[in-house]
C-alpha cells in the first residue's frame, strides 16, 4: 500500500478511523472525510505513521458534496486507489413507531452515499485501469433485527450495490466487496443496555464482540487481492455462519 491513497468517509471516528489508521501503516495516504466534529487527533495519529493525511470536510450524502470531496482528494494526491464508504448513522425505532425523516435520514448516508461516492470516483479509477472499492454493511443487513428496519434495508441495500459495481468494474481491473461488521465495540455500541449486549453475546459463537481494528484488517486485505470481487466478508465472530 505504500504511496497509495485511500479516501475514507466517516473516517474520524470509529470503525473508519480504525480502517484509516490501518492502512496508513501500510504506507498508504489517506482523504479522511469527516461530516462534523474536529478531526485533528484523527489526522495526528495517521500522520504519525509518516504518511499525508488530509482531512476534508463534507456530507457525502450530499451528491454535490460527495463530487467535491472527490474532487479535492484527488487534486491533493493525484489519484485515489482505494474507497472506502464507511459513513453510517442509526435512527433505530420499531416499525410501527418510526418516522418517515428517520427512515430518509438513514438510508440517504448509509446507502445514497454510497453511491454518491462510487458515481464520482468510478470516473478517476476507470481511467487509471485500477482500483478497490470497499463498502461497509453490516450483518444486520443479512439478517435483519427488530427496531432496524431502516437501518437493515440500507446495508442490505449496500450489498446489491456492492454486487452490481463489482459487475461494472471488473473489466478494467476494479475490485468492489463489502464488508459486513457483526457487533463492533465502538463509541456507538457503548451506549447500548447491558441486557442488549448480553443477548448479543449469546449469538456469538467466538463468545467476543469484535473490535474496529479487525474490521479494519479485513479492509486492507481486500484492498490487496485482485482476484476478489462482488463478495461481502461477515467480520461478526460466526454470528451469522449457516
Amino acid at each position: 500500500m505504500t504511496g497509495k491513497t485511500v479516501l475514507v468517509t466517516g473516517g474520524a471516528k470509529g470503525i473508519g478511523r480504525a480502517i484509516a489508521l490501518a492502512f496508513a501503516r501500510c504506507g498508504a495516504n489517506i482523504a479522511l472525510n469527516y461530516r462534523s466534529g474536529d478531526p485533528t487527533e484523527a489526522v495526528a495519529e495517521i500522520e504519525a505513521c509518516g504518511v499525508r493525511c488530509a482531512a476534508i470536510q463534507a456530507d457525502v450524502s450530499d451528491f454535490t458534496q460527495a463530487e467535491n470531496l472527490v474532487k479535492q482528494a484527488k487534486d491533493i494526491f493525484g489519484g485515489i486507489d482505494v474507497l472506502v464508504n464507511n459513513a453510517g448513522i442509526t435512527r433505530d425505532g420499531l416499525l410501527l413507531r418510526m418516522k418517515e425523516e428517520d427512515f430518509d435520514a438513514v438510508l440517504a448516508v448509509n446507502l445514497k452515499a454510497a453511491f454518491n461516492m462510487l458515481r464520482h470516483i468510478t470516473p478517476i479509477m476507470l481511467k487509471q485501469r485500477r482500483g478497490a472499492v470497499i463498502n461497509i454493511s453490516s450483518v444486520v443487513g443479512l439478517m435483519g433485527n427488530i427496531g432496524q428496519a431502516n437501518y437493515a434495508a440500507s446495508k442490505a441495500g449496500i450489498i446489491g450495490l456492492t454486487k452490481s459495481a463489482a459487475r461494472e468494474l471488473a473489466a478494467r481491473g476494479i475490485t468492489c466487496n463489502a464488508i459486513a461488521p457483526g457487533f463492533i465495540e465502538t463509541d456507538m455500541t457503548a451506549g447500548l443496555p447491558e441486557t442488549v449486549k448480553t443477548q448479543m453475546l449469546a449469538n456469538i459463537p467466538l463468545s467476543r464482540f469484535g473490535g474496529a481494528e479487525e474490521v479494519a484488517q479485513t479492509a486492507v486485505f481486500l484492498a490487496g487481492q485482485a482476484y476478489i470481487t462482488g463478495q461481502v466478508l461477515a467480520v461478526d465472530g460466526g454470528m451469522t455462519m449457516q
